[in-house]
């Protein structure tokens, strides 16, 4: 798993949207038990920390102790610095698995080779990402034009799984229908530009080239001409969620 958010890891914890409650409660639903959920990729520990409402045990993994650093702490919640592809968990530990916005990172075959051996019979294991953030007209071609124009040689290959949904990856597993879900947030202008400064897009264009112009400041003007006189606007991320029983 490619480490691109440890360096920026603090911001990643205060700007990343969150995820809605309801995509929890309905996992938690399909689970045969709800004593122990697994997260991979856990990062700030965000899906962790909301899965801990419905289960006992919450075990988070992820590779970059700096992530686990500025992860949420909660009784229920053990972090483990581990790679999805070898958890170290024990056979049959879990009743729901879950990787969000992380899974195009992963060695898929050797990940869904760990989710059959750590998931209980029955158990359900899920994944789910989502793209660019939708606002107003004027704001996301603001945000697109950064996005493809401006940075689209800078992301990693494994962002087009990001675009597609992952609906053009092959899981191995029998699906189960889920339903749609979204995320929805109220975010002020500085918010917006706070995330925007967690792409891995971004920091890989910073570091290649050093002194030279920031893409995201370049578009500053434009993004507050578009964002005009409103304090705060609604956010939305349609949710591509994937869940299947094992």
């Amino acid at each position: 798993m490619k480490d691109l958010f440890s360096t920026q890891s603090s911001d990643y914890a205060r700007f990343r949207p969150t995820y809605p409650p309801a995509i929890f409660e309905w996992l938690a639903g399909q689970a045969p038990a709800r004593d122990t959920a697994v997260d991979v990729g856990t990062g700030n520990g965000q899906a962790a920390v909301a899965l801990a409402a419905h289960f006992g045990r919450v075990v988070a993994l992820d590779p970059s102790a700096a992530q686990l650093a500025n992860a949420t702490t909660h009784a229920r919640v053990e972090y483990r610095c581990a790679p999805a592809e070898a958890t170290g968990l024990a056979d049959g530990t879990a009743d729901l698995l879950t990787v969000a916005q992380a899974l195009h990172w992963l060695d898929h075959p050797r990940f869904f080779a760990e989710v059959r051996r750590v998931g209980r019979p029955g158990s359900v294991f899920a994944a789910w990402g989502y793209g660019f953030a939708r606002i107003t007209p004027q704001v996301d071609a603001v945000i697109d034009d950064l996005a493809h124009a401006r940075l689209g040689p800078y992301w990693e290959a494994e962002r087009k799984l990001v675009d597609a949904g992952y609906r053009t990856l092959d899981f191995p597993f029998r699906a189960i229908e889920a339903p749609a879900f979204e995320m929805r947030l109220d975010w002020t202008l500085e918010h917006l530009v706070g995330y925007l400064g967690t792409w891995s897009s971004l920091r890989t264009y910073l570091a290649k080239h050093p002194g030279g112009d920031n893409p995201l400041a370049s578009a500053l003007p434009a993004l507050e001409r578009a964002w005009a006189a409103a304090g705060s606007r609604p956010v939305v991320w349609p949710l591509a969620l994937h869940a299947f029983r094992l």
